[in-house]
């Protein structure tokens, strides 16, 4: 599923499922059609109607003169107003069939959604508009569908994470009232670090979801982005250092960018420390800042042992990671999550064995308050 800032003109909206063809429907004009469609069939069976009744008082009038010896409609006349009417009512039971068919389908995969089986979906038939109609139910039921498996699958989750932290500082508090550990320092600042980690796992998951609801809040300024991409590459030099990676920033003299400059040092931080926990020692990072028309272009590449195809689609998504891996698998995620809250795009490409490049571009400038 698309990211809600990854919308473009002509392009399917943010919840339609991947993988769906997507023709885009001028929904007002199609309504207007309908409309007409639905006031001609009224017309019809309003005509339907009076030949009808035209038809029952001939047949009874004819039978009436017939009884007082008076004079008959014409033959032709009545034979003619039974073909119309059994042509209006062929017709009109062929489009009402039509219609309340795929309708009929709609209201029993709707209780079926009601009652959540999110994986009802209908057969899209009938005439254009009744059609449409199937297609956007069958969007809206996977939609709903893909989202009840996200959230299972991040309670699922974010219980997994929580557990770690909660028994490490349960057992340690346990220890210390039993007296397997004094009560110092050393001990009292594990329980500390472990708090530390829990904050940060919620931290972190609060801006993933904020973003993604598309209600979180940027700062944006003028921004020398060369310079803090820059600043923050330095912060990891120490660490980079201590594990024989060679770290280094690729920039020249950009345009001033108004970005929001936490937020971006935050998705510097989190590719370059996810780089950095995956190349060996005697490897490089990279990270290379450049401007493409009117966008910010970064590349963080690295030489580490690389993603695996069947991970590589999915390095996006919350708690993605090896299975050695310290981390707790969110911080592409919510690199991504800020990236597109900017309005921009990221990617991945990795060949195992040979390393992995993170691709990001943001606006240089607030295309909202353009």
């Amino acid at each position: 599923m698309r990211w809600p800032g990854e919308w473009r003109e002509g392009q399917p909206p943010p919840w339609w499922p991947e993988g769906e063809p997507y023709e885009r429907e001028n929904w007002r004009r199609m309504r207007a059609r309908f409309m007409r469609r639905m006031v001609s069939f009224a017309v019809a069976a309003l005509i339907a109607l009076t030949l009808f009744v035209a038809l029952v008082a001939a047949l009874v009038l004819a039978a009436f003169n017939a009884i007082t010896g008076g004079g008959s409609p014409p033959l032709a006349f009545v034979i003619a107003g039974i073909v119309v009417l059994l042509l209006l009512i062929n017709g009109g039971a062929r489009g009402f069939r039509r219609i309340a068919g795929p309708l009929g389908d709609l209201v029993a995969a709707a209780e079926r959604i009601e009652a959540g089986d999110y994986s009802a979906r209908v057969r899209a038939r009938g005439p254009r508009e009744v059609r449409a109609l199937g297609s956007a139910f069958n969007a809206m039921g996977a939609r709903l569908e893909q989202s009840e498996t996200e959230r299972r699958r991040l309670l699922a989750d974010v219980t997994h994470e929580l557990r770690t932290p909660l028994t490490v500082i349960q057992g340690n508090i346990e220890a210390l009232i039993d007296g397997v550990h004094p009560t110092d320092e050393t001990h009292l600042r594990a329980i500390l670090e472990d708090t530390h980690v829990l904050s940060r796992l919620v931290d972190d998951m609060r801006t993933i979801s904020v973003a993604e609801a598309g209600a979180l809040a940027l700062h944006r300024e003028p921004t020398d982005v060369v310079a803090l991409a820059r600043d923050t590459v330095a912060s990891f030099e120490a660490g980079a250092s201590a594990g024989g990676v060679a770290l280094r920033v690729d920039a020249k003299t950009l345009p001033v960018a108004s970005v929001d400059p936490i937020r971006l040092r935050e998705i510097f931080s989190n590719i370059v420390a996810n780089a950095l926990r995956y190349t060996p020692r005697g490897g490089s990072i990279t990270v290379t800042v450049s401007s493409r028309g009117d966008e910010l272009a970064v590349a963080v590449r690295d030489s580490g042992e690389g993603i695996g195809p069947e991970v590589l689609p999915h390095v996006f998504e919350r708690f993605t990671r090896a299975d050695d891996s310290p981390g707790a698998g969110l911080g592409l995620a919510i690199a991504k999550s800020l990236v597109t809250a900017h309005g921009g795009t990221i990617e991945a490409t990795s060949t195992l064995g040979e390393g992995t490049e993170i691709r990001f571009t943001l606006p240089l400038a607030d295309r909202a308050a353009v």
